[in-house]
Parts: structure tokens; sequence; C-alpha cells
């Protein structure tokens, strides 16, 4: 059931990601792609910076939610390079 739940948060932080960086979605799956890899690297940078959010469904995705933003913006970097 966590995997679902995994799934259900990277969906939303991909598609607030794409929200909030205004550019055009991924689509469903892309966005699920984004939201889960978006959501990897926010753990990873929160847990480097030893900043925490109290957990929770809300906690992660903010997390989620800040890792995509952050691999969004690294791949826009990258594509207009």
């Amino acid at each position: 059931m966590s995997f679902i739940w995994f799934i259900l948060i990277g969906l939303a932080a991909g598609w607030l990601a794409g929200q909030l960086m205004r550019g055009g979605g991924f689509g469903l799956v892309g966005d699920i792609v984004v939201g889960v890899i978006g959501a990897l690297l926010g753990g990873f940078l929160f847990s480097t910076f030893g900043v925490s959010t109290g957990g929770g469904l809300l906690g992660s995705l903010i997390v989620a939610t800040i890792g995509a933003v952050v691999l969004l913006f690294g791949l826009r970097l990258i594509k207009s390079a």
C-alpha cells in the first residue's frame, strides 16, 4: 500500500512542480516520473542539509515537490544549453 502512496505523492508533486515552473506538463506518466525522481532528489537534498519537514503526508508532498522543482529547473537548463 505504501507503494501506491509513493506513486500518488509523486504524481501530485510532479503536477505541482509543473504548475510552479510554468511549463508544459509531461503527461500523466511523465509527471509521475518527475515526481518520483523529484521525491528521491528532495529526500537526498533535505537529509544532506539536515532539514526536516516533520514527516507525514504534507511533509512528504513538500519534499517531493521541492525536489521535482529542482529537477525540472536542472532539466530546463540542460535543454536550453
